[in-house]
């Protein structure tokens, strides 16, 4: 302890008056009638624990003590250290060592619960006395003689209930304690296991919710109060009755007082110092529910939920809480803009994620439009048909056959084609036909029949592989209209795997977490990318070009950026489900709309109508700290080679 915090000994008051008082406090104490009564009390217990420890053969070993951690609370950060959700059970705890709690503390402490503690080996034969005397009269236990020992097993292995058993019970353990574990030590897992009153246990979290301060820094009016509330938290606290919680807190002063530990100056100042007041921290709302929900998710997928349940965990996740504050106001503003609209949709949901193509974390994730309605979080728990904003990975797949470029042709004419024992003729979005275009032209335009000629000829097994690698977990059947989004996919599935295009074929695996740590700052978990190269680069460049012209002057344009954007559109039949997936090189965002009982949205909604400028919009905010990058050109890359002759289209 620093010099400019070192105080006074409880145990070792100074000279002069200071000591003159501790004097007088045990004299006072000392008086005839209840010591006299404590001697003999004392002797009949010396003899008496022999016997009743072959009694309580099996009361707990408590030099498990050494290695029990209660549960305590778990943090929850974004990835600038703001606080996003402190989660816990039943005990909102933080533990502190002892010389991280306020030297006032202690001493109010000791000096109203155990101020005999220092000298004592487990229970005070003075305290005993008085309150068999006490309980005598009353005929039950209407007093306790509890030392802080005797409080600390009571509160970790016995029951409330106020027996003779359980108070010899208390005696014997604490007699135990004290022969294994030194003063300080004790001293320390009371002040880190004791209920403090609303949701708080241990000194950390109970300074943090009644003072908004760590516990280092109680200063004596503070600390007083708060020694003043265990003997009944709830109804000594400051929350509940602020009149009668400064009533206990001079209690404590004037105890202090009485025993020395304090000079009158000190009383005085402490018992007129104003007292600014914290709010309760326990049973907070999370900041950014859907971020916290994914946290959960993942972190009981990787540690499991007894690691959870235990806490004491500090997990910096890997979304920025401005980014994802944009990502909610963008949600919300079109959702209320939107609902008129989409008058056939009776449940209409947004759902946003955004992934960072290096690294592959989640910088944002809006799993609704409303979490206090619905905690569902559609981002990543909920599978809808992508519709043409699949199409990319069945030409990348075509590029990377070494068979086709940007430039080779295709035609949008109608075809029939054999899946399985039945045919397959395909049409595009409000029918018609364009006749002979390259494969840029029908990604702009986003043509179904070249998409799906061309998944027929690369092979929808190569296409499905291809998905996997990008990290895409949803099932996928390998049917015929696979490259017109025929399958069951997530927002996040969908984000992932076009980060993987726009860091030019780079993957890790997708997380919400950074980082987690125990209470002592031991790694758990650590999730610096690893990136892996998954995709052919020369290919993976193709289909970027392709996709930046799909927003240049294709069906994408509300999303462009004025900076290199690529991107695809998605609308499914009937209008239940529409899209839009983009990136630049530093981001890659979906955005998805549906309706949570999947009835369609309305007659021509679509992607670039409706879910483009949604995209638009938040990204234009993300951008604008961020510098202009292009895209890699596929010329920097060799072609790969041709795994057969290209077909004729």
């Amino acid at each position: 302890m620093s010099s400019s915090t070192q105080v006074r000994s409880p145990i070792r008051p100074p000279q002069s008056s200071q000591r003159l008082g501790f004097l007088q406090g045990v004299r006072q104490s000392a008086n005839a009638t209840v010591l006299g009564f404590a001697l003999v009390s004392s002797a009949l217990l010396a003899g008496g624990l022999v016997g009743l420890a072959i009694s309580f053969r099996n009361l707990p070993d408590v030099r498990a003590l050494k290695s029990y951690v209660p549960s305590q609370t778990s943090y929850i950060y974004d990835v600038k250290g703001r606080e996003i959700l402190s989660l816990h059970d039943e005990e909102n705890r933080q533990i502190v060592p002892l010389s991280q709690i306020s030297p006032h503390l202690k001493r109010a402490v000791l000096a109203i619960e155990d101020s005999n503690f220092y000298r004592h080996g487990g229970i005070n034969p003075n305290s005993i006395g008085r309150a068999l005397l006490a309980n005598v009269k009353e005929g039950g236990v209407s007093e306790g003689a509890s030392t802080l020992s005797m409080q600390l097993v009571k509160n970790v292995y016995l029951s409330q209930q106020r027996t003779f058993t359980r108070k010899l019970a208390e005696a014997i353990l604490a007699i135990r304690v004290e022969q294994i574990f030194s003063k300080d030590q004790i001293l320390d897992m009371y002040l880190n296991y004791i209920y403090w009153g609303h949701n708080n246990y241990g000194v950390e979290t109970a300074a943090q919710s009644y003072f908004a301060k760590p516990a280092a820094q109680l200063n004596l009016a503070e600390a007083a109060l708060l020694a003043g509330m265990i003997q009944a938290p709830e109804a000594h606290s400051p929350f509940n009755n602020f009149k009668q919680a400064k009533a206990r807190q001079e209690v404590v002063i004037d105890r202090m007082l009485t025993l020395g530990w304090i000079t009158p100056q000190e009383a005085k100042s402490a018992k007129n110092a104003k007292l600014k007041l914290g709010k309760p921290t326990a049973w907070q709302s999370s900041k950014l529910p859907y971020v916290t929900d994914a946290v959960l998710a993942e972190l009981k997928e990787k540690l499991g939920a007894e690691a959870v349940r235990k806490g004491g965990l500090r997990v910096q996740t890997t979304v920025d809480y401005k980014t994802q504050k944009l990502a909610e106001n963008t949600v919300s503003s079109a959702y209320k803009r939107l609902r008129n609209t989409m008058y056939r949709a009776k449940e209409l949901q947004i759902a946003l994620v955004s992934v960072e193509p290096n690294s592959h974390f989640i910088t944002a994730i809006v799993g609704g439009v409303d979490y206090k309605k619905s905690q569902l979080n559609r981002a990543f728990q909920s599978r809808r048909q992508p519709g043409s904003s699949f199409k990319p990975f069945v030409y990348y797949t075509g590029f990377a056959s070494g068979r086709f470029t940007p430039d080779s042709p295709v035609r949008d004419v109608p075809m029939r084609f054999r899946d399985g024992g039945i045919f397959y003729a395909p049409k595009n979005y409000g029918g018609g036909f364009s006749g002979a275009m390259s494969i840029r032209s029908a990604v702009a335009s986003s043509q179904n029949i070249p998409a799906v000629w061309l998944g027929s000829q690369v092979g929808i097994n190569k296409v499905i592989e291809v998905c996997r690698r990008m990290g895409i977990k949803s099932p996928l059947q390998g049917v015929i209209s696979l490259p017109l989004g025929s399958v069951d996919v997530t927002p996040l599935d969908m984000a992932a795997a076009y980060a993987t295009f726009a860091s030019n074929g780079w993957y890790s695996e997708p997380t919400i977490i950074l980082r987690v740590t125990d209470n002592q700052g031991r790694v758990l978990l650590d999730h610096r990318p690893k990136p892996q190269l998954v995709l052919d680069p020369w290919a993976a460049a193709s289909t970027s070009s392709v996709l930046s012209s799909a927003v240049m002057g294709g069906t994408g344009k509300a999303a462009y950026l004025g900076r290199p954007t690529a991107g695809k559109t998605g609308t499914t039949d009937n209008e239940r489900n529409v899209w839009f997936v983009g990136y630049i090189p530093q981001m890659a965002t979906a955005v998805w709309i549906g309706d949570d009982a999947n009835r369609p949205l309305g007659k021509g909604i679509t992607g670039g109508q409706y879910a483009a400028p949604i995209w638009g919009a938040y990204m234009r905010q993300v951008v604008k700290d961020l510098p202009v990058e292009h895209f890699p050109a596929a010329s920097q890359f060799p072609r790969p080679k041709a795994d057969k002759p290209a077909p004729k289209s």
